[in-house]
């Protein structure tokens, strides 16, 4: 047993060293190409004042969740900006934001796939329990080893840890659509596509909208921990001020964490209930 473990851990580090000696453009452009969707996202964040961007964030929460959860999100961002944290909110945010959109391009249709094939669901069921099993850091070795210390090593291990909720719950929502209307499309003539965008689809809306919200809250817990590899935001904040036992800097930090996350995770929540 342990000679094959011994073989194993080769095999991997060769893999590795051969994928850094012959595919390194390949990675440095895939590098390139995540960090300039984190730079635009983060570019659109800073443009506006900071309090441009919690007005804009009380508006949505007052037209989706009422007056007091607009003012009190508008309020709470602005406390990220009177702690001194505001660019590394920003920062985290945009994390979020672009690694959920390459997150949901990949596992939404994914999922509609294997609503529509139960072989490819049961193929990605044991795919998806490993990698929601496996310790989230796990991802940031490779990661690491191919492309280095940055942005687009926490992009690569949140899209990772982000995209099983998305193409599960997607996967559910398809299977779940009311036997009777299937029938009624069938009767009707309807094509696989008709049968899709008009029947499946609708009543699939409440199961993806649970799984986006699902995996932007996967994303905020694997952002944080992708500080330690230079990832900026209050990941990186959080893991400087471990180091230097700076408790202070470590509760602001947490503190903005929970109110992006709460912020995000009550709108998708809303959104999800809407008829």
């Amino acid at each position: 047993m342990e000679r094959f473990v011994t073989t194993f851990d080769r095999v991997v580090d060769d893999a590795l060293f051969w994928l850094t000696d012959h595919a390194a453009f390949v990675f440095d452009g895939i590098r390139a190409v995540l960090e300039g969707l984190y730079d635009a996202a983060l570019w659109l964040l800073m443009l506006p004042p900071f309090w441009a961007v919690a007005g804009l964030a009380g508006l949505i929460g007052w037209r989706v969740l009422g007056p007091a959860f607009g003012i009190g999100s508008a309020l709470a961002l602005a406390a990220c900006r009177a702690m001194g944290l505001w660019e590394e909110t920003m920062q985290t945010l945009a994390l979020v934001v672009a690694a959920s959109v390459i997150a949901l391009a990949i596992g939404v249709p994914l999922g509609v796939l294997a609503g529509l094939m139960p072989r490819l669901d049961r193929a990605l069921t044991p795919a998806l329990d490993l990698i929601q099993t496996l310790p989230p850091y796990i991802y940031l070795l490779p990661a690491i080893a191919l492309m280095g210390y940055g942005p687009a090593t926490a992009l690569v291990a949140t899209v990772i840890v982000a995209m099983p909720p998305a193409i599960r719950l997607t996967s559910l929502g398809i299977r779940q659509t009311p036997a009777a209307f299937l029938e009624l499309g069938q009767a009707i003539g309807a094509s696989r596509g008709q049968m899709l965008w008009k029947i499946r689809l609708p009543f699939a809306v409440p199961s993806i909208m649970a799984g986006i919200n699902q995996s932007l809250m996967m994303a905020f817990g694997m952002v944080v921990i992708a500080g330690i590899v230079g990832s900026g935001g209050l990941g990186e904040t959080i893991y400087g001020a471990i180091r230097t036992l700076d408790i202070a800097t470590s509760i602001n930090a947490s503190i903005a964490i929970v109110v992006l996350t709460m912020l995000l995770d009550r709108l998708t929540q809303a959104t999800a209930r809407k008829p």
